[in-house]
């Protein structure tokens, strides 16, 4: 399907999907508002879908400044709802795009038919595979990675099995699973503190399945390790230990061309005195400013850019994906993680490096419709 609007061809209609049931909940809110005040209302019609905390689907509002942080208020889908008692329905079976609108005694309306779907959701229950396989089931095309390339993105040990496999480098790391802390607490404890012995102190402990820093606790002793594997478990019942990467933090963005993924230039996430690591406070509320493009050499510059295609494709991605590295004091670019929906307002890191690319806001979100309705759906 062309994203061209004709007399014959009217335009795309582009769901929006947003909120969801994770942590990352507010932040969603935040880029779906950057997301509806840039994508182009001449080449596309837009419907804002919110998902709340609790997991209802709902009609919101089409009002990106209400999706904002405001004072160090964090925005909800509940907020921004039209009715709370109504709910959206997206079509189950293949070959039917149509939008249903319930309300509890009322007959279902009609919303129209969806061409695409932008599922601007982060962490479990959207970024994880779990709504590219209700996508997939419905055959609506989406924005980003299919099912297990977003499954991979989101899982922070298998993420790194894939990366390791394709001779990427990653730093130490150690996980604990649920049934193994259930199982025996003192023996993973002990384990954890021979990890320490072998990497030093300190450790960052995280949870697995989960984004935008929430969970993460920098441990700098074994009196700090049972408070940071709760906090950790708080988000996520499967835990990553991972030893300190000494060096300097590097970003950089892979975005799908016609002809194949392409890399931005890289950024750098400066030291910063007033927080202990790159925390949701630092990236959310203070706006710790990244370097844009990031001061590398040009061999360094070339090669982490080659590096962030290769992850994309060892993770089998999608659309679109920013990759995180440490640039060691040795000079070695070891891979942190990979981000399949990466934070996507202006300020958000991947979106400045494409701009510092040449490819503005509007036409990353052009670019990533298109490529979403050039691939459809099922097996490829």
């Amino acid at each position: 399907m062309s994203s061209e609007s004709t007399p014959q061809n009217p335009k795309p209609r582009v769901a929006v999907i947003f909120g969801g049931r994770s942590s990352e909940h507010a932040i969603s809110v935040v880029t779906a508002g950057a997301v509806l005040r840039a994508i182009d209302r001449e080449r596309y019609e837009v419907l804002p879908i919110g998902i709340t905390p609790d997991g209802r689907w709902a009609l919101t509002a089409d009002d990106p400044d209400r999706m904002a942080i405001t004072e160090r208020a964090l925005p909800d889908v509940r907020r921004l709802a039209e009715n709370d008692n109504g709910g959206v329905m997206l079509p189950i079976a293949a070959g039917s795009r149509e939008v249903l609108y319930t309300e509890p005694g009322s007959v279902p309306k009609v919303l129209g038919e969806v061409d695409v779907v932008f599922p601007v959701l982060h962490g479990p229950y959207g970024e994880d595979g779990t709504i590219q396989g209700l996508l997939e089931l419905s055959g609506v095309p989406y924005v980003g990675s299919g099912v297990l390339a977003s499954a991979v993105g989101m899982d922070k040990e298998y993420m790194k099995r894939v990366f390791e496999s394709w001779g990427l480098a990653v730093g130490p790391y150690r996980v604990v699973r649920p049934r193994e802390w259930q199982r025996d607490p003192e023996r993973v404890r002990g384990e954890l503190l021979e990890f320490a012995a072998e990497h030093g102190w300190p450790l960052f402990v995280k949870p697995a399945r989960a984004g935008s820093s929430m969970g993460i606790s920098k441990v700098q002793g074994p009196g700090e390790l049972d408070r940071a594997l709760a906090e950790a478990r708080r988000h996520d019942p499967k835990v990553i230990v991972e030893a300190l990467v000494r060096g300097r933090e590097i970003e950089c963005g892979v975005l799908e061309f016609e002809d194949g993924p392409r890399a931005s230039v890289p950024a750098e996430i400066p030291a910063d005195g007033a927080h202990d690591f790159y925390d949701f406070q630092a990236k959310y509320i203070d706006s710790t400013e990244g370097i844009v493009p990031a001061p590398l050499t040009p061999e360094q510059t070339a090669e982490v850019r080659e590096l962030a295609v290769r992850a994309f494709d060892a993770a089998s991605c999608e659309g679109l994906v920013r990759a995180d590295f440490f640039l060691t004091e040795d000079g070695r670019f070891v891979i942190n993680e990979i981000n399949t929906m990466p934070g996507f307002t202006p300020i958000s890191m991947y979106p400045r490096m494409w701009q510092a690319t040449g490819v503005g806001y509007p036409e990353l979100i052009d670019r990533l419709v298109r490529a979403a309705l050039r691939r459809e759906t099922g097996l490829r």
